[in-house]
């Protein structure tokens, strides 16, 4: 992975995979996801000594974004999000709220949106935006090219695809993102999503049954 190193560290009632990017240069450190636990996910960035640059999002679903405020409130770092998740972040009706008991966090509101294809650096750390509407329809995947890395969300799972029966998803959306989009980069691309263990691209690209 050259000078970056990622972590996994799973948060919340679904188990949901949050990530820290990490510039082992600089200790600059991007975390992705924030599901749950503001508190433990800080303890975890002040004693390694990482310099939080961003959280970004994936998408908006609950058990992505429950950490959000609090841990910006902690960090002082910008949110960002892709685009088109904007009303789904600011809305808490279609996030499932019946299933959170404290939802005054819910209400996201990022502080950068990102566009299709965007190339992002942040702490010196460079990824690539795709978006994958499907699981919702401002669900984006994280590509960091040179280390081989895809950050999926609920996009892209080992073996299976996000779930399409929430609002603004759409399987039709789902399976072009997955075979027009992801099933273009190399086989050997690392899958890291947003529940369950990591995969390739070539894995997915021989057994998951979604794939064409």
């Amino acid at each position: 992975m050259g000078n970056i190193k990622l972590e996994i560290h799973q948060v919340g009632m679904i188990s949901t995979n949050c990530y820290f990017i990490i510039n082992k240069d600089t200790n600059e450190c991007i975390v992705v996801d924030p599901g749950d636990n503001a508190d433990g996910l800080y303890e975890k960035i002040m004693r390694n000594g990482y310099k939080p640059v961003a959280i970004i999002l994936t998408h908006g679903h609950f058990d992505h974004i429950l950490a959000v405020n609090p841990l910006k409130r902690l960090t002082k770092v910008p949110v960002m999000a892709y685009e088109e998740e904007k009303e789904m972040l600011k809305d808490t009706k279609p996030r499932f709220t019946a299933m959170v008991k404290d939802n005054q966090d819910l209400v996201v509101e990022p502080d950068r949106f990102f566009k299709n294809e965007e190339e992002v650096t942040l702490g010196g750390i460079t990824f690539k935006v795709l978006h994958t509407p499907g699981h919702s329809s401002g669900s984006c995947c994280y590509y960091l090219q040179e280390e081989g890395i895809l950050i999926s969300g609920d996009t892209l799972f080992e073996g299976s695809i996000g779930r399409t029966d929430f609002p603004t998803g759409s399987m039709q959306q789902l399976d072009k993102s997955l075979n027009e989009v992801l099933m273009k980069l190399p086989d050997d691309v690392e899958v890291y999503p947003g529940h369950g263990g990591q995969t390739t691209i070539g894995a997915e690209r021989k057994y998951n049954p979604y794939v064409r």
